[in-house]
Order: structure tokens, then sequence, then C-alpha cells
């Protein structure tokens, strides 16, 4: 999906050896999914417990039950659970019938797997640019790339908040095209206070572990109120068939598997208060930052509720900020270093260097800082320190 944190390469940072015999300060990671583990591991040990000892491992009840409560919890009608969020997108597309001669419209700020879904689809990948100021996607652009055979546009709703979709969607109607929602950072965020995933004619979600709302492994979904979506989505993830050795379409394999399912039951119970967290710590991070004038922060679109699944700011000379932060012992990251209009895979269905002009400055600009629930203040003291000493020197 649109952000794909690499955890390894994500809580590892480098420590610097004592100097004078000083201990340095401890690690600050990008972030610790420990600290959520320890929330829920019992919880989640007596729900695989359950599982083991009646065999559900894939589909099931606890499947069952995460689907109907995330369903409730987005406001849509249908959640159908996928192996992972590439997945979920990839079956979005084909449930709407998008695929050989289609067009679908992405922005060139986001992780690579919202335009691999498109083209595993077998549709054309077309990039849109993004706002300077939130770096979402732009409606302007979005008009200015559109083509008569545009069949779908893709909004990221990015690092935690909603792309502008009450500007967007009259656009889109006009192309006779659908919407189809890149909800994976964005798990509780509102805009105007309607969830990511209500907005479009479907969503598709990652549950990777980094994400707000994140499995101990791949996970994703498809959400849609839509009730024929729903059902091409049941019957495509399941070899096309829902009920066994009857297969009325060319389906593959992608579903949720038991074990993933008490994970994100746990885990959904205390988004809210988690996403909560994560906001107390981008208000700090805005505090500390005012004054640091070569460190720009985040936009926030107005009517929007920010879940902060990344903080992202930008920097002169971002490449020695991040290996100074890293050198430091904090945990920084880029999302996202090339945009994808400009990696090898899709370099044929873009315009080339230039045609994006706002993501391509911005991935030269853009870091990460570490945000997670359970942050402290002085974990991010130290961030900000390190970050303003980085852009000074």
């Amino acid at each position: 999906m649109a952000d794909m944190i690499e955890l390894a390469e994500a809580e590892a940072v480098l420590e610097t050896a004592p100097a004078g015999g000083r201990v340095p300060p401890a690690p600050v990671p990008l972030v610790d999914l420990g600290w959520q583990r320890d929330q829920i591991l019992d919880e989640v040990r007596g729900g695989w417990d359950e599982v083991l000892g009646g065999t559900a491992f894939i589909g099931g009840a606890e499947v069952e039950a995460f689907e109907r409560e995330y369903a409730r919890f987005v406001g849509v009608d249908h959640v159908i659970g996928t192996a992972n969020g590439t997945d979920a997108l990839e079956v979005a597309l084909r449930s709407l019938g998008i695929g050989t001669g289609d067009d679908v419209i992405v922005p060139a700020n986001t992780f690579i797997a919202t335009a691999e879904a498109v083209r595993r689809a077998g549709a054309r990948v077309l990039f849109a640019d993004v706002d300077d100021g939130t770096l979402l996607l732009d409606p302007a652009s979005v008009e200015a790339v559109c083509t008569p055979a545009t069949r779908a546009v893709i909004p990221v709703h990015l690092y935690g908040q909603l792309a502008p979709m009450e500007t967007l969607l009259p656009i889109v109607g006009r192309l006779d095209a659908f919407v189809i929602e890149d909800a994976a950072q964005a798990q509780g965020a509102t805009r105007f206070g309607r969830h990511a995933g209500m907005w479009g004619r479907a969503a598709g979600t990652s549950f990777y572990p980094g994400k707000n709302l994140g499995a101990f492994g791949d996970a994703g979904a498809v959400l849609t109120t839509d009730p024929a979506v729903a059902q091409s989505a049941r019957l495509l993830t399941q070899h096309g068939s829902v009920v066994k050795y009857q297969h009325t379409t060319f389906g593959f394999n992608s579903r949720l598997d038991g074990l993933q399912a008490v994970v994100l039951r746990a885990k959904l119970r205390r988004l809210s208060a988690w996403n909560r967290l994560r906001q107390e710590a981008a208000a700090r991070y805005d505090a500390m930052l005012a004054d640091v004038a070569s460190v720009r922060r985040p936009g926030v679109l107005p009517g929007n509720e920010h879940v902060w699944h990344l903080y992202v700011v930008r920097v002169p000379d971002r490449d020695h900020v991040v290996a100074a932060m890293r050198a430091a012992g904090v945990g920084a990251a880029i999302h996202y270093p090339t945009p994808i209009h400009l990696t090898a895979p899709f370099a044929a269905d873009g315009a080339g260097p230039g045609s994006c002009p706002v993501a391509e400055r911005a991935a030269r600009e853009i870091v990460s800082l570490p945000i997670f629930p359970g942050i402290s203040t002085a974990q991010q003291e130290r961030v900000v320190d390190v970050l303003s000493q980085a852009v000074r020197g």
C-alpha cells in the first residue's frame, strides 16, 4: 500500500560510541511496535488459543467478527479481509471492472503499491501531482492528466489525513469514473466527520504491522457499501468461489487468516485511544519545532482529523540531515525518496522528470520523524534536539 515501513530498518538506528566514558543517549526508533504488543499480548494469546483449538486458520469466527467490527467502526456496510493491502486495492479495481484499456490516476507521492495494484489489474497508471502544503493529491493535477480512458482515481489518504474528497468527487464524476480510496495510512482519520473508506465506491486498506491498525504480519481489507462490489470482492479473493469447488469467475487466493484477525480485533478496540496519543505527540512536535526556522512542519487540511501515521517535515540538505540523525541514534526515514513516476517499473507510464514538480521537489526535502503511541516527551525532545543540530550543520 501507500506506506510499507521496513520494520528492521525502522527500528534499527545507529548508536554512537561512548565518548570519554559517557553513556550515549538511548536510541529513539522510528516506530516501537513492542509497546503496542505488550498492551494486547494477554488478550491475543487467549484469542489465539481459541483459534488453535478450533483450527479455524483461514476465515472463521474471528475473521467474520473483525470484518463486522471494522465495518461498523468506519461506517461502511461491507469489509472483506485480504492477505495484504496491495491485494485489497487490486481486488477493488477488478470488482469495478477496471482492467486492460483503462487509465487510473494515482498521486506521484505515495508508496509504490498503489500503482502496482493498478498495473496488476491490467490498467495503465497516470500520475498526478500533489499539493505543496499537505502533499495530498492535487485535484487540479487530476484534471490536467485525465484522459477519455480514465476509469478511476485513487486518492491516497497520506501520512494519516484524508485527501480533499469533496473537491475530487465532482471531478471524478465528470469523468464518469470511480473513486477508490487508498486508506492504508489513515485508519480512524476523518474529513468533516466522515471516515477514510466512506467516500469512494470502494477502498483498500493495509494492516501491515507499522500501520495505525496493524496486524502481526501482512493483512488488508476491501471496504465498500456497494453490495455488488462486496460480492465480487468476496469471489475474487476466494478463487472465484463462495461455495467450495463451485467457481463462477476467475479469481485468486487472498484471504485474512484467523490469527491476524485476533490481533486486529484487539488493536481495533484501542485504535481511537492510540490515535489520540499520536495526535498529542504531533502537537508536541508542532510546539517544539515552532522556532526551528529551517524545518517546515506538516500541513493539515482544514476539516481533517489527522491521525499521524507519520510526522513528515521538510528540510534543506535532507540527505545530510537524515544521515546525521541516524548517526546520533534517531530513527529518521524518508516517505518517499523517489516519486513513483520516476521509478524504473513505472518510468514508461509517466511523463518523466518535471511532470510532477511538487512531488519531485518534496522527495528531496521530506523526513519522517519518530512517532508512535507511547513515544515519550523526552524521546521527542531528543529527536528535536538532534534534528535542530543537523539542520544547522
